[in-house]
């Protein structure tokens, strides 16, 4: 009977519902649950209600806002047509789908129980920000136009629970597709090839939609509903140039949101990983996938808890944060340079973003299926598809870019400024291209250093990690280098637009840099659908192992899954040189900040003084601490799988030859709880920092007459942080890329193949790389821009 079983896909004997352990009760939000009891017809009634009182709102603003919420409105139109697309697809035989419903149901359970905590947390920061709001200055800006502490703290606890509630969205969008797709891909793979390649494409392009058009819309609506509220640019009244500083707040919360789901997630994800590479591939000798590991389960659940659903949180994070530092500083150049109306710099951002959503979704289109059946590598390259596709996104980018610059930057007093902030933004455009190629050289098996790594396995486990770390270390020449030329090029072009002040000094230089980081994303929406091709093609390989498909169907998800790492780590490359160029507008976004409040010049920070240098090492020493708390936190935990799976294969010999199963859910709920437990340590950490730091030498700043030095130690701990963390993210990233490439490489039949001494060594060095790649690396860039902003929010308690 098993014999049977086997031929036929199966792995066990006895098929009811064999890995109903994991299953838990329904995870979905509330507000989606009320949504759902709603009558379909009230549903579209309310829905029509609600997006007449946008518009409304809009209207009110500015014609730019209205256009902006009608791109989003389409684009989730859009987003539900490929849900419609995706969703249509059959779920193959029943085998899959059984995997399938186990791997959801664990992913929706950790997230309801991660979230849970996060939004407590949340809470918990958002009254302190209220007393921290409630009893500082006001700045003379806010005293002109009538806005109280009251009323300013308000603002931006509302906008910090917003911006932390939509960044939760966005990370319950990117997981709740993925658990829906991979079987489908899986169930494609088995037809064709390209089919299964479009799908993986198209379920990853609608979490990428929602997470953008999210982004744009909370930010418009946020800007809209404050500028409606408190009757802006009339009499007495607030300066529209000043509207964006009340926004910091949304991006302060959606940072906060991300570091913990990037952390709890990247936690769960490679220590299931580790955990299950290391007794199954290493001690077993058993596939990656095989459903004997007890661990496979938690593995495959952990690439939606930490590539789909945290990722969406970062990316969402990212476009947030750069959105509003540009409109920050879009409305200081143009208060400086007496522009007759700012609207067009300060909403530039917005429609940079809205045109996004639109060449993105062309891109998405741009990937199409076929009939064709067989090996991929026979059709086409999977991964010359996708830049095809990405192509053709950067070309209309550009066109896009340059309406959108002669559309709303024009101006009379420089008539030609907007053809150099065209170029700022083409500056931009390339610096992406750029950091996706460089990505893709150091992490792709096509190339030479991953060639190099995995020849290196074939003299032992040592060798593969010394090559690993040089290689990783190697690689942060390269980007370091795009990112020194576009900030120095955006910024020279920015000087020299002729916007001037009113002493005739240039001022355009910071607004040029900000519009070089909106031309950088503006090809977010298709980077993020590439990012999220990843873990669902990682997840179809594991259904298609687990349920005993014939090995060419295996061979064709390998091959997705391989080009799925290298995506991975493209779009962890392009969000690094994001967070670089958004940390850069938000630090100068601080100074001007801190010198509105204390109403002292702050244009530089001298780190010849000790205080100050004092404070570059603290920045520095906590990079490194962060990120070994982070990798310790997946090896802690990863300890625990690995007993937990050697306990079962003791006590249950009978799980190697089919005859007894694992106990699925007792890895997927210790993953679960010491994930959670661990990202609380580095999360802290990231928090408590820099407004210790800012207090204490605040005090010292005091009572030796310096007012400005706690501010001005917290200016320099977040730029040495910055450097520091950038350099540390490109190499915990591609390391751990190259890494695991390097084995999927032997595993394609080089160097003696799965099973060799080289492919065990090269196991060695992909599980070294887990936690660099999937935890602390990732969760860097999100830590550096969550600096930026805290300190943003905060910078009154450092004065």
């Amino acid at each position: 009977m098993m014999e049977e079983d086997m031929e036929n896909g199966r792995s066990y004997q006895e098929r009811p519902r064999t890995f109903s352990t994991v299953r838990s009760k329904s995870s979905i939000p509330l507000v989606f649950r009320l949504l759902m009891r709603i009558n379909p017809r009230a549903l579209i009634i309310l829905s029509l209600l609600v997006f007449s009182g946008v518009l409304y709102v809009g209207a009110s603003t500015s014609p730019i806002v209205v256009f902006v919420f009608c791109i989003c409105t389409l684009s989730l139109f859009f987003s539900l047509y490929l849900t419609k697309w995706v969703l249509a697809k059959d779920e193959g035989p029943p085998e899959m789908s059984e995997i399938s419903d186990a791997i959801r149901d664990g992913a929706e359970g950790f997230f309801r129980t991660q979230y849970g905590t996060i939004s407590k947390m949340a809470c918990i920061l958002a009254f302190v920000i209220l007393g921290i709001y409630l009893f500082r200055n006001t700045t003379p800006q806010q005293e002109a136009s009538g806005l109280g502490r009251a009323t300013s703290a308000y603002i931006t606890v509302v906008s910090f629970l917003l911006g932390a509630l939509c960044s939760g969205i966005a990370g319950f969008v990117g997981m709740w597709v993925s658990v829906r797709a991979n079987v489908r891909v899986s169930s494609a793979a088995r037809r064709s090839a390209r089919e299964a390649l479009q799908i993986a494409v198209r379920a990853g392009g609608f979490s990428a939609i929602v997470v953008v058009c999210m982004a744009v819309f909370g930010v418009a609506i946020l800007y809209s509903t404050f500028y409606v509220w408190l009757g802006v640019d009339s009499p007495g009244s607030m300066k529209v140039t000043d509207l964006p500083l009340l926004l910091v707040g949304y991006g302060f919360g959606a940072s906060f949101v991300a570091l913990f789901a990037q952390l709890g997630g990247g936690i769960y994800t490679k220590a299931a990983d580790v955990g299950a590479d290391l007794v199954g591939k290493v001690e077993q000798g058993i596939p990656e996938d095989d459903p004997r590991n007890p661990a496979v389960i938690a593995d495959l659940v952990g690439d939606n808890v930490g590539d789909c659903a945290a990722r969406g949180a970062d990316l969402f994070e990212s476009i947030a944060a750069e959105i509003i530092s540009a409109m920050i500083l879009g409305g200081t150049m143009a208060q400086r340079c007496k522009i007759e109306d700012p609207s067009g710099f300060i909403l530039f951002p917005l429609v940079v973003h809205s045109f996004d959503l639109v060449v993105s979704s062309v891109g998405i289109l741009s990937i199409r299926g076929t009939r064709e059946s067989g090996l991929i590598s026979t059709i086409e390259d999977p991964m010359s598809i996708m830049q095809k596709g990405y192509s053709v996104t950067i070309m209309l980018a550009v066109l896009t870019f340059g309406v959108s610059t002669r559309w709303l930057l024009y101006t009379e007093q420089a008539p030609s400024a907007w053809l150099n902030f065209a170029l700022c933004g083409l500056v931009g455009i390339i610096t992406a291209y750029a950091f996706v190629w460089i990505s893709k050289y150091y992490t792709d098996y096509k190339h030479e250093p991953v060639r190099l790594l995995a020849l290196s396995s074939s003299t032992g486990h040592g060798t593969n990690i010394i090559a690993g770390v040089s290689l990783g270390m190697e690689s942060t020449a390269l980007p370091v280098l795009v990112i020194s030329v576009a900030i120095i090029s955006a910024y020279w072009l920015g000087q020299t637009s002729g916007l001037v002040d009113e002493s005739g000094n240039p001022t355009g230089g910071l607004f040029g840099t900000a519009v070089a980081t909106m031309g950088m994303l503006s090809t977010a929406g298709y980077v993020l659908t590439m990012d999220m091709f990843g873990p669902i093609a990682d997840n179809a390989g594991g259904i298609v192992e687990m349920s005993q498909q014939p090995e060419s169907v295996r061979e064709i998800t390998d091959v997705l899954d391989a080009v799925g790492n290298t995506t991975k780590a493209t779009t962890k490359g392009f969000a690094i040189g994001s967070a670089a160029l958004a940390s850069f507008l938000l630090f100068s976004a601080y100074m001007d900040e801190v010198a509105s409040f204390a109403q002292l010049p702050f244009k530089e920070v001298d780190i010849a003084v000790p205080e100050i240098f004092v404070g570059g090492l603290l920045g520095s020493m906590l990079i490194f601490l962060f990120s070994a708390w982070a990798c310790s936190a997946v090896g802690k935990t990863a300890q625990e799988v690995v007993n937990e799976v050697r306990r079962q294969f003791i006590e249950r010999p009978g799980i190697m030859d089919y005859k007894e199963k694992p106990d699925y859910g007792r890895c997927v709920a210790i993953v679960a709880s010491a994930s959670l437990r661990e990202m609380m340590r580095p999360g802290a950490l990231a928090i408590i920092s820099p407004m210790a730091v800012g207090v204490v030498f605040r005090i010292l700043g005091h009572s030796t007459g310096q007012p400005l030095l706690g501010a001005k130690v917290v200016a320099s701990m977040l730029m040495f942080a910055t450097v520091a963390g950038i350099l540390m993210a490109l190499f915990l990233n591609t390391a751990g890329g190259a890494w695991d490439n390097a084995k999927k490489y032997i595993e394609t039949g080089a160097l003696g193949g799965k099973g060799s001494e080289s492919h065990k060594a090269a196991v060695t060095g992909d599980t070294v790389g887990d936690p660099f790649k999937d935890t602390a690396g990732p969760s860097l860039h999100v830590l550096i821009k969550m600096l930026a902003t805290i300190t943003l929010v905060m910078a009154p308690i450092f004065l």
